[in-house]
């Protein structure tokens, strides 16, 4: 049984910093990419970074240099470090996960095809 469950989301003011957990149950983590997405009501989901077990990440501009996303193997636990958060940065965040196979070249988070293993979400509001 597959499990994906997110934690760590909260409501923290310009300029502060959360960080976001996300236990995986059930997947054998070196054949699986592991990425975070976020999603504002209205909008199209939107890809943050992504990961593979060797610590091979990428990330979206949006990203770049204030976030950092982590894949604990000991402890089955996907993380994401958000620093210097800003107003637009506060949204529903998701965790997910998609076998190796489905992406062409390092995993990405609007690359490949990220089908098959999501959590529920954790808001984060920043004000």
């Amino acid at each position: 049984h597959v499990q994906l469950v997110e934690s760590g989301g909260g409501s923290v003011q310009v300029g502060e910093s959360l960080r976001l957990s996300c236990v995986v149950e059930g997947l054998d983590l070196t054949r699986h990419c592991f990425g975070w997405f976020r999603q504002v009501p209205g909008k199209e989901r939107e890809g943050v970074a992504a990961t593979d077990f060797k610590g091979r990440a990428t990330y979206e501009d949006s990203a770049k240099g204030r976030f950092t996303i982590s894949l604990d193997i000991r402890v089955s636990t996907l993380c994401l470090q958000m620093d210097a958060l800003r107003p637009e940065d506060s949204a529903m965040y998701y965790c997910a996960a998609e076998s190796t196979a489905f992406f062409p070249g390092p995993c990405s988070p609007n690359e490949g095809s990220w089908l098959n293993y999501w959590g529920r979400g954790t808001q984060v509001t920043v004000s």
